[in-house]
Order: C-alpha cells, then structure tokens, then sequence
C-alpha cells in the first residue's frame, strides 16, 4: 500500500471515529467544517485525497489536529516520528513546502510544522477556532507574516506569537529561503 493509500485509509477511518465520538451526524460535521456532505461520504469511504485546507477545517471541526486525523497508529505514551513519516502536506514548484512534525491532543490538537518559503511564495490560511495560538520560529530568511491584513517581518533567529482566529498568510518577500518551525495550538471542542 502505497503512502498516499495509507493517509487516505487512516483519514477515513479517523473522521469517521472522531464523529462518532463527538456524536456528529454527517450534515452537523459538513455545517462546522464548512465542507459538503458529499465531500464527507467520500473521505470516510476513502475514495478521494482531499486538499490540506479540508482536512484543516474538518479537525477543527472535530476539535482534532491534522496529525491525529493522519496517524494510522495509536501507539505509547512517548511516540517517535522518524524523519521518514513525517508528511508534507503543501508544496509549490518553486519549492516551497511545509511539513506535519508532529501532533498531540493536550487538551486541544497542538501541532508543530516545518516550513520552508521560496522567494516569492506564499500560503494563506483561513482562520482557526477562536482560542487557537500559532507560534513561529524564523530560522533562516525573514518571514513576512500577515493576520488580518497587518504585515509582520520576523528575521532569522527572532520568533512570533498570534491569534490565529483571523486570516492569515506566511510568505517570503526576500531574495533567499524562509525556513521556520511552526507550532498551532488549538483549544478543544466542548
């Protein structure tokens, strides 16, 4: 079974459990992610790959992160994610990219990214649940950070913090590579 197979399994089979767990009908899960019921059907059944924008909005939907959506393994306490399963989940053709480190529920989905923003590049996200906390470390380049339209440079070795319930987008106005790590913090559905 290939990668792709893999996540695609392990995302059926995930929302499917955490929908149950949160006791969502299909049409409640659609209404809070703002994604079609059809879209649902078809990512629990495992017949598409949906865009990391979807799966984003159905785990804050569901109050999980990307990586507990992901993980095809419920495994112990402390969990090693070898450099081989990390995922990238978005990548341009100039190179830019960003990669799921790793994720844990604690008490809300909390992640952490590796970024990499070729000149030029940008990724825009929508917003988060309110409560959710986005911490950024620069770690080469500057990164041109922009939350609701006000524009934030953060230079190599400087870090940020931001509410990440507004819209918000990561680029890189520079002539070299923006490298950052990115940790999202997102409080629990209640």
């Amino acid at each position: 079974m290939s990668d792709l197979d893999l996540l695609t399994q392990s995302l059926a089979r995930n929302v499917k459990r955490w929908r149950a767990e949160r006791g969502f009908t299909l049409d409640a899960l659609a209404a809070r992610a703002g994604v079609s019921r059809g879209m649902l059907i078809q990512i629990e059944q495992a017949r598409t790959n949906p865009s990391i924008g979807t799966v984003v909005k159905i785990g804050d939907a569901l109050g999980v992160s990307v990586t507990t959506l992901l993980d095809y393994e419920q495994g112990p306490k402390a969990r090693i994610v070898p450099a081989e399963q990390v995922v990238r989940l978005w990548h341009t053709d100039a190179g830019s990219y960003s990669r799921l480190l790793a994720g844990t529920e604690a008490p809300g989905p909390l992640e952490m990214w590796d970024w990499r923003l070729m000149p030029g590049d940008s990724s825009a996200s929508d917003p988060h649940p309110a409560g959710t906390v986005e911490i950024a470390h620069v770690t080469a380049g500057e990164l041109t950070l922009t939350v609701e339209g006000a524009e934030y440079r953060v230079p190599a070795g400087a870090s940020v913090t931001f509410e990440a319930n507004a819209p918000h987008s990561y680029g890189n106005q520079g002539d070299v590579p923006v490298e950052l790590v990115l940790a999202v913090s997102v409080p629990p559905v209640h």
